[in-house]
């Protein structure tokens, strides 16, 4: 399916070493932000309080939100759980109260604006648990991103995946980046999101990797540069399709889905984007600079065209 159809190769490797180093400027840039400054990290990392209170109707989310706002407390989460009657709070550490003392603090407050509403459950979190969970979620990202090289390797060439991993890499620092620089909240759904674009930014590697290797059987007399030109130029309409779409289904997230998706979907949002950039100048261009060639890709080429010329044949 295609909107459109370019009939003139767009030179995009003419110019991928500047938008490399554009690309090398905001990587090392994330990197100490990330180093520097740190990732603001939600009370799943940090330890805290989880509280579980019931309505006996339709929980008012932004009112329960400006009531912890009231209370003084900074980094909050609040959000439906099940049903919509009831309301998980996750409070942060704070010096010189327990865990007991701040659901009480918040059950006073809620009890003011609303007397039907009812304590189900109160948990402390540790930081233990927040270090348990950040080590597993780091080794999440660590299998995603084997398991894709392994994979890349497989179906094309180790040269295709270590440029798809570099690019995936690139996406998911940068994403951090933004985090640590702007100081968002980095929570699991955050986390969630940077392994969904792992995973989404090396579709389109993997379509433009599988043009090229198409582009490597019919263009015979091409240059590799040409063959990467016309296979990410043939693309470009399939490209504007699925990304559009999915963005604007991220889009509603992060217009309506309110404050518990929306660092969800800035963070999905954010990859992207720049999955698109990374799979055109990051990954494409990594390949050539790898040393891509005919034979990576098609082994049996030179028996090919030997009998080819015997048969008569054009090859």
């Amino acid at each position: 399916m295609e909107f459109f159809r370019i009939k003139k190769d767009i030179p995009f490797m003419r110019h991928a070493l500047v938008f490399n180093l554009v690309s090398a400027l905001t990587f090392v840039a994330s990197i100490f932000f990330l180093w520097h400054q740190g990732l603001h990290l939600s009370v799943e990392f940090t330890g805290g309080t989880v509280m579980e209170v019931s309505y006996q109707k339709a929980a008012d989310l932004e009112g329960v939100r400006k009531t912890m706002q009231g209370l003084g407390f900074a980094d909050f989460q609040v959000q439906s759980f099940g049903r919509a009657q009831d309301v998980m709070i996750n409070l942060p550490l704070q010096k010189n109260m327990t865990s007991t003392q701040q659901s009480e603090q918040v059950m006073k407050a809620l009890n003011t604006q609303d007397a039907g509403v009812q304590l189900k459950r109160v948990e402390f979190v540790g930081p233990q648990v927040g270090e348990e969970l950040a080590h597993d979620g780091l080794m999440a990202l660590g299998m995603v991103v084997l398991g894709v090289m392994i994979y890349l390797a497989f179906r094309f060439e180790w040269k295709y995946a270590v440029a798809a991993i570099i690019a995936n890499l690139h996406d998911v620092v940068i994403i951090l980046g933004f985090f640590a620089f702007f100081q968002w909240e980095f929570s699991l759904s955050v986390l969630a999101a940077v392994l969904a674009v792992l995973g989404y930014s090396v579709n389109e590697s993997v379509i433009i990797f599988d043009r090229i290797r198409e582009n490597f059987r019919k263009l015979r007399r091409a240059s590799v540069t040409e063959v990467v030109d016309h296979a990410i130029t043939s693309t470009i309409s399939r490209t504007i399709i699925t990304h559009g779409c999915t963005q604007m289904m991220v889009l509603s997230m992060l217009l309506f889905g309110g404050p518990t998706l929306h660092y969800f979907a800035v963070a999905l949002t954010i990859g992207i984007l720049f999955g698109i950039y990374s799979s055109v100048f990051v990954a494409a261009a990594v390949a050539i600079w790898l040393g891509i060639k005919r034979e990576d890709l098609i082994k049996n080429v030179k028996d090919v065209k030997e009998k080819g010329d015997a048969d008569g044949a054009v090859v």
